[in-house]
């Protein structure tokens, strides 16, 4: 009997331990959940911001088949992607505790590299495009509650692009013009001076991006490659880091 009332009593004094350490995390966790950096800086009516981070840019591409006079079908791919540097600015306009609206004009600094292989001899040729998109897009910006100084959330929206790195005479020329939606998502981490927060946007082009018009080759023997592609349409992914 002495043997098992000393055990209860070991036991009483563990589960005593161990529900003081609850109260005792409950209540720092508690005290910490009451500290809360800028409180009250989401219900600004407007904002500023900066971007900086990094993209990675790619085409959707639909090969026509086209054989040319030497009996020669080439098909387009872009294999790997190389990543580029973007940069830019925020504005940000109060909707409601849970909604605003964001423009975010930028710059996108990037290149595609194509890789045409012969139908027949697997014969490939290699070409790099650069593109500089100056990128207009106008995002609502859905958050959810905040917890404690962190805050996640989804973006939709749509953009306008304007490609600065268009080079005439490459074997492969892109529209300079460029429009899509946008999706995303992130999370606003609050500190007691700035907000900053890490976001992953995804860009969908809506209009075929390649020129077919090419009275700019003087190689005419280039031809074939713009004429294996039917349709063009960009793709990007940029990943962020915001500072509010």
């Amino acid at each position: 009997m002495r043997f098992i009332t000393t055990n209860k009593v070991s036991m009483n004094k563990r589960a005593c331990l161990i529900l003081g350490f609850c109260l005792w995390g409950s209540i720092l966790f508690a005290q910490k959940q009451k500290v809360k950096n800028q409180p009250y800086g989401d219900y600004k009516l407007y904002h500023f911001g900066i971007t900086v981070g990094m993209n990675f840019q790619d085409m959707l591409l639909t090969n026509s088949g086209f054989t040319d006079d030497n009996g020669e079908t080439w098909y387009a791919t872009i294999p790997n992607y190389s990543p580029g540097f973007t940069v830019g600015l925020i504005a940000d306009l109060y909707l409601n505790p849970y909604m605003n609206l964001r423009f975010t004009p930028s710059l996108s600094f990037g290149d595609k590299a194509f890789e045409f292989v012969e139908q027949e001899s697997d014969e490939r040729f290699k070409a790099s495009v650069r593109s500089n998109y100056l990128m207009a897009p106008l995002d609502l910006k859905i958050r959810s509650m905040r917890l404690n100084n962190y805050r996640p959330y989804v973006l939709a929206g749509a953009y306008a692009a304007l490609d600065l790195g268009v080079k005439k005479g490459d074997p492969l020329l892109l529209k300079p013009m460029n429009y899509g939606i946008t999706i995303g998502l992130g999370c606003d981490f609050y500190f007691p001076i700035i907000k900053v927060a890490p976001e992953i946007r995804f860009c969908f082009g809506l209009n075929d991006v390649m020129e077919k018009n090419r009275t700019d080759l003087t190689d005419l023997s280039l031809a074939k490659y713009p004429n294996a592609i039917t349709k063009g349409v960009s793709r990007m992914v940029i990943f962020t880091f915001n500072f509010e």
